[in-house]
């Protein structure tokens, strides 16, 4: 660890959460709540989820230490080529205020959830995605997550983390439970 007086996370590193298997949001959610309990404070911006989740409520009961902000409509968005403009504009204002975020010093960790899925649909650019990490000060935490990271995303992160599917519920029409998966 680097001896950056500023943050108690020194350099801070970027990683990824990707894969096919169940996990990846679960796993940044679970890396905010640890951060917490330390006393550092987490932005996260969820891309393409704009409906309820379980964790926006767990957010407001620990506003001191974790913001969520979600950047898209509240169904799931099958985005085509060229991406429709109001989920396009709702991802650019996702990433840019994620950037803001990052830059403020005000958030130890950033998570970009979803981003690598919002990416694969063509509503963030690798490019904008490497230029948030260029831009990264020491001492934030910046993490992807979502399926279809790229390789150009993987090559440069610090840490990388693929989920694997080996079997689910779903494929025996089990619906997604309130608190397990939303």
């Amino acid at each position: 660890m680097s001896t950056n007086k500023h943050s108690p996370l020194g350099k801070g590193y970027v990683q990824v959460y990707t894969g096919n298997g169940k996990g990846k949001t679960t796993a940044a959610l679970g890396l905010a709540f640890r951060a917490a309990g330390y006393g550092l404070k987490t932005y996260i911006g969820q891309f393409m989820k704009g409906r309820k989740y379980s964790e926006l409520d767990a957010a407001k009961m620990m506003p001191d230490f974790i913001t969520i902000e979600q950047y898209g409509k509240e169904e799931f968005t099958y985005t085509k080529d060229p991406p429709d403009p109001e989920n396009l504009r709702i991802a650019k204002t996702g990433l840019a205020n994620a950037k803001k975020a990052m830059l403020s010093r005000k958030y130890n960790i950033v998570i970009l959830d979803e981003i690598n899925t919002a990416q694969f649909f063509h509503l963030i650019t690798v490019a904008e995605m490497l230029e948030l990490i260029q831009n990264k000060p020491d001492g934030v935490e910046l993490i992807f997550t979502g399926r279809y990271a790229p390789q150009e995303l993987l090559d440069v992160a610090d840490l990388v983390t693929e989920m694997v599917e080996r079997k689910h519920y779903f494929n025996k029409n089990v619906p997604s439970r309130n608190g397990i998966e939303q």
